[in-house]
């Protein structure tokens, strides 16, 4: 998987002050059953133990299994004051989702 950020969406997270043991985190909300949507969101909080920690220019970006599995394989984020982080994919399924662990 590949995290890319835009000059941007780098500087203000190089420019924010994380609290002790906080870093960033993709998180997936998911909304519906069939037809489902999944957004993606930059959380700050604590690490949790089975993260995946994918490193950009020094900057650690965590996230869980359950929000891996609907990234695609490249991802691109971005930074506007208007509305925060941003991430270049919403996943819409038309079909009823299945869960597979």
């Amino acid at each position: 998987m590949v995290i890319t950020l835009t000059e941007v969406a780098l500087k203000k997270l190089k420019e924010m002050v994380f609290k002790d043991e906080q870093s960033p985190r993709i998180d997936a909300d998911i909304a519906g059953g069939c037809g489902m949507t999944v957004k993606f969101t930059l959380v700050f909080d604590e690490p949790r133990r089975n993260d995946t920690i994918i490193e950009y220019e020094g900057i650690q970006i965590r996230m869980d299994r359950f929000t891996k599995r609907y990234l695609d394989e490249e991802v691109q984020i971005d930074y506007t004051d208007e509305r925060g982080f941003l991430f270049g994919e919403t996943l819409t399924s038309s079909s009823c989702a299945q869960w597979d662990d």
